[in-house]
């Protein structure tokens, strides 16, 4: 095969992916007037917002050359936070005071509490030289197990309509999250392309040695990458809890595996140095059309585990054929 068709045939394969996949599904008797449905492409977008926080997210730390597994567990206790907060306040008994939170200062703070935790596993990961799998692995307990005392293994329910109109609300018929996800996604599309950041996070992940020789901060840099990568945890565990209604101490169980593989499919490699958010949107998009169209087949939740496995490995050794290539 010619060399430039092959860089062709690879840069739009996620591409060809999912058109593959929604004309397949369109063709499918039984789903093909609900699937082409404009409320079930809503359905998908609306679905696939909270993955998108996260994955954005992952993506930076994956081009870096890291990986983080507790962005679902900081996604569950950024939430708990904001929603307890929110519900019922904060006592400081020593000074006899009782802070009430407005929704918007609860939004912050679950904000705050990703970017912190994420910073937290940033600053372990260049302090001591530990691998970013095992840090991450690390928080993914120390987070799940935060979100459990603040809320005793007890739901915080009953929010608000004006919390709620961040997961539930539309503006210009579109559903809130997507737009929010969607600002998200130009906002580090610019920061990858554009920025010194960007470059250096590139450069980070292509050759760390060859970076560190350059004069770059690399501590610097991968805790600001982590801290960001928590922050968009923080901002997707809000769009849930405020969807839900509700912060679950279970809530985000096995999101990091699905940020991962739609990172992955999106054509960013696991070694670091390559990829984009925007391959990032299509492995999200791939993943949502997917399950819904494996939903709306009635297929067992237990089978849908075992074809995203499949669709996981088969991103992976593409990946790695690629980069043999």
């Amino acid at each position: 095969m010619n060399p430039k068709t092959r860089d062709l045939l690879v840069k739009f394969q996620s591409v060809a992916a999912l058109l593959l996949m929604i004309i397949a599904l369109s063709l499918t008797p039984q789903i093909s007037g609900t699937f082409l449905s404009q409320d079930n492409a809503l359905n998908v977008l609306r679905q696939i917002s909270v993955n998108l926080c996260l994955s954005i997210g992952m993506t930076l730390v994956i081009l870096s050359g890291g990986i983080d597994l507790s962005v679902g567990s900081v996604l569950a206790f950024s939430g708990v936070v904001a929603a307890g907060l929110l519900k019922n306040g904060i006592a400081i008994p020593a000074l006899d005071v009782a802070l009430q939170f407005t929704v918007l200062g609860a939004i912050i703070a679950g904000v705050v509490v990703g970017a912190f935790l994420g910073c937290f596993n940033g600053w372990v990961i260049t302090r001591f030289k530990l691998p970013p799998f095992v840090a991450t692995l690390g928080m993914l307990s120390i987070a799940r197990g935060l979100t459990q005392l603040w809320t005793q293994g007890f739901p915080i329910t009953g929010l608000g309509p004006q919390f709620g109109f961040i997961g539930t609300g539309h503006l210009l018929g579109l559903p809130m999250p997507v737009w929010i996800s969607a600002i998200l996604v130009l906002i580090f599309v610019i920061v990858t392309r554009k920025t010194r950041l960007g470059r250096y996070l590139y450069a980070i992940g292509g050759n760390e040695r060859a970076a560190l020789l350059s004069g770059l901060n690399l501590n610097g840099v991968k805790i600001m990458i982590y801290s960001l990568g928590g922050m968009l945890a923080g901002i997707a565990g809000l769009l849930l809890t405020s969807r839900l209604d509700s912060a679950t101490p279970n809530a985000g169980i096995g999101y990091e595996l699905d940020s991962i593989a739609a990172v992955v499919i999106g054509g960013t490699s696991l070694s670091g140095g390559r990829g984009s958010v925007l391959g990032t949107v299509l492995g999200c998009l791939i993943i949502g059309v997917l399950n819904n169209g494996l939903v709306l087949l009635e297929v067992s939740p237990f089978w849908q585990q075992v074809i995203k496995g499949f669709v996981i490995l088969a991103a992976v050794a593409l990946d790695k054929m690629n980069a043999k290539e």
